[in-house]
């Protein structure tokens, strides 16, 4: 009987799929996982540095990326080969991502799910809420709301469901858990995930042209819990950077 270990299996190749006449979804894989991601960042990294007359945009997903351009400038069928290319062998190193230390209040009505949360993966929320900080996430993608950034993964020990009925209302701020991932929400909306905590940190600001929202595709995330003083003192007076601890 051969002893020959199992060679670890090759990413698929990717999909490069029409999304109407003026934009192409680069599809990777269908997980949330970090090697995936980090194929969809080394991707767009290289499509930064290739400058494709027609090209107009791009932005990430789990394991996608969807490119905007202009057909009067470039075909689909010719933009389909030089994508395929650059996400087969994208030859372009990934920049650095930011870190931020993002703080957060899990004190009563801020983290009104904490508790169920905790006794679901069969922890108390102070136990749950330790563990949880200790964690350095990373912003797979932003959707749902500007400045929304999905951030993950959750360990198995700490990621809980959706809620079976989403909330008509959820304050802006609040810090969230849905299966393996967090976000915050930078606005009042419903929404079905879980409050562990709200934040006082500008998510999305329209001021800042350069940046609108705090957090970018590959930054990382360290949460740090706060008191409800500490909270309310920073609440309308800190901007973006005071949260980047490092680049």
């Amino acid at each position: 009987m051969s002893d020959r270990r199992a060679e670890p299996e090759k990413p698929l190749a990717p999909r490069i799929l029409a999304l109407g006449d003026a934009a192409a979804t680069v599809h990777f894989a269908a997980q949330i996982a970090p090697d995936v991601h980090a194929r969809v960042r080394a991707f767009c990294a290289a499509l930064a540095a290739a400058r494709i007359v027609g090209v107009e945009e791009w932005a990430p997903a789990f394991g996608s990326a969807t490119v905007w351009y202009d057909p009067d400038q470039i075909a689909f069928a010719e933009l389909a080969l030089l994508l395929a290319a650059l996400a087969r062998a994208p030859g372009v190193e990934t920049p650095d991502s930011a870190l931020f230390e993002i703080p957060f209040c899990a004190e009563g009505d801020f983290a009104a799910d904490l508790d169920e949360v905790a006794r679901l993966n069969g922890l108390t929320a102070q136990d749950w809420l330790k563990n949880f900080v200790e964690l350095t996430l990373e912003v797979y993608m932003l959707g749902f709301q500007p400045g929304f950034a999905y951030l993950g993964v959750l360990p198995e020990a700490l990621s809980v469901p959706r809620l079976a009925t989403p909330r008509p209302k959820i304050p802006a701020g609040s810090v969230a858990v849905a299966d393996s991932m967090c976000a915050a929400y930078p606005y009042q909306s419903p929404g079905g995930w879980r409050l562990i905590g709200r934040t006082p940190a500008p998510l999305f600001d329209v001021t800042n042209e350069g940046r609108p929202a705090l957090l970018s595709p590959g930054d990382r995330v360290r949460w740090r819990a706060v008191s409800r003083a500490e909270f309310l003192a920073l609440e309308g007076r800190c901007g973006a950077d005071d949260f980047r601890i490092e680049e």
